[in-house]
């Protein structure tokens, strides 16, 4: 899993897809901190930025790119499997060496950021947006230096000014997705299309059959998303309702927790219905024997949206090729080889209709309609942590009693 994969000679990749694979489904991706965990990373993110031994207190725009020379390597610490090896190969053409390591989790990427000090040897890394106030407050990342980043203007600008950087100083949308489910139609044959159909069909027909995300918060959407409630509710009544329903009733249904079943359990039928993300399900799609016995749904009345983002850390060793390798990644072209390796939306203008000319497999799985669109809300890092994190703890013991 750790192995060096050498790509022509130029590009030194970190994690084989089969090996990034593995680690995906040993990790969830969007799997927030608990509050013990954001305490201690608040802590050395402090630390990080007070006192002599700490990070820079003011840091310059741009990273200190200039548009000078491009340096001849270029180093990204990313998700696993998560990049098209044709764009990366191209841009080590045009001359830097390009090094991708992998985690698996957005704890592992700033706890490895807040240790390093701004001495970590990465100039790009992908944290997913609601963690990015942490990182800018405490100077983790720096700005971009815009004028080297022409194509940002051909990212749709509903992809941009998120709360999280709203003037896009800090990132920029690598890709975004959502959280939906996948039933077999042939154990399940009745219509399902929301998340209490999901429920409903987990204690009937996929009973000893359903599998739910490898996530505290996706599993608590679950149950927020079916009673059209804030998903981000802060309020200790609401956490004990989901225990009580979550413990008592759906436990004893519930056959595995895992957030990426599509290259493992889809592939040996070994669960009926599956929550997951639209991207890990349409691969599972298209990767099975019977890709007809699979349905699709983003079901109401809410569900999630994340997005993970380009970003630069502070102390970048190659800034100049960091905010080349940007631009590179951002050009249409290159953005929809990501999309179509990665099977999420990148964010680029006018991507839809490349991919339906292009006739894209399952375009309705990466791109979604304005109606759809307003059912997806953010998730948050907040005070019902640590008690979302007790309630799926609690959830998966009884499930495996």
């Amino acid at each position: 899993m750790n192995k060096s994969v050498n790509r022509g000679g130029d590009v030194r990749i970190l994690a084989s897809h089969a090996g990034a694979r593995a680690i995906r489904q040993e990790l969830s991706r969007r799997r927030f901190l608990s509050l013990a965990a954001l305490a201690g990373v608040g802590a050395a993110l402090s630390a990080c930025g007070s006192g002599d031994g700490g990070a820079s207190s003011a840091v310059e725009p741009g990273a200190g790119a200039t548009g000078g020379a491009v340096e001849k390597s270029l180093s990204i610490y990313t998700w696993g499997d998560y990049d098209a090896p044709e764009v990366i190969d191209a841009f080590a053409k045009t001359g830097p060496k390009v090094t991708l390591d992998s985690y698996g989790s957005n704890e592992e990427l700033i706890s490895k950021l807040v240790a390093a000090k701004g001495t970590s040897g990465y100039d790009i890394v992908v944290p997913t947006g609601v963690y990015i106030p942490q990182l800018i407050e405490n100077e983790i990342i720096v700005p971009f230096n815009k004028d080297l980043i022409p194509n940002m203007a051909k990212v749709d600008p509903q992809f941009l000014g998120q709360d999280w950087d709203p003037d896009n100083e800090f990132s920029v949308c690598k890709c975004w997705g959502t959280t939906g489910f996948v039933y077999d139609t042939t154990v399940i044959k009745r219509d399902l299309a929301t998340w209490n159909d999901f429920i409903d069909a987990m204690q009937r027909e996929a009973s000893g059959k359903t599998s739910l995300l490898d996530d505290p918060q996706g599993v608590a959407g679950l149950y927020f998303w079916a009673n059209d409630m804030d998903w981000n509710t802060e309020d200790m009544a609401d956490y004990d309702a989901f225990e009580a329903e979550a413990v008592e009733s759906w436990a004893p249904h519930i056959a595995g927790f895992d957030s990426y079943p599509s290259t493992g359990a889809m592939q040996q039928n070994t669960f009926a219905l599956m929550q997951n993300w639209n991207g890990d399900a349409r691969l599972g799609i298209l990767e099975h024997k019977q890709p007809d016995r699979w349905k699709w749904v983003l079901p109401g009345p809410r569900t999630e949206l994340w997005m993970d983002n380009w970003c630069i850390p502070t102390g970048a060793p190659h800034p100049e090729a960091a905010h080349a390798f940007l631009d590179f990644v951002l050009e249409p072209e290159n953005s929809f080889l990501e999309m179509d390796y990665i099977g999420y939306h990148t964010g680029t203008l006018g991507i839809e209709e490349m991919a339906r000319k292009r006739k894209v497999e399952l375009p309705e799985m990466i791109f979604f309609t304005d109606e759809q669109l307003a059912t997806m809300e953010n998730g948050a890092v907040n005070e019902a942590q640590d008690r979302r994190t007790e309630v799926y703890d609690k959830l998966k013991a009884a499930a495996s009693a």
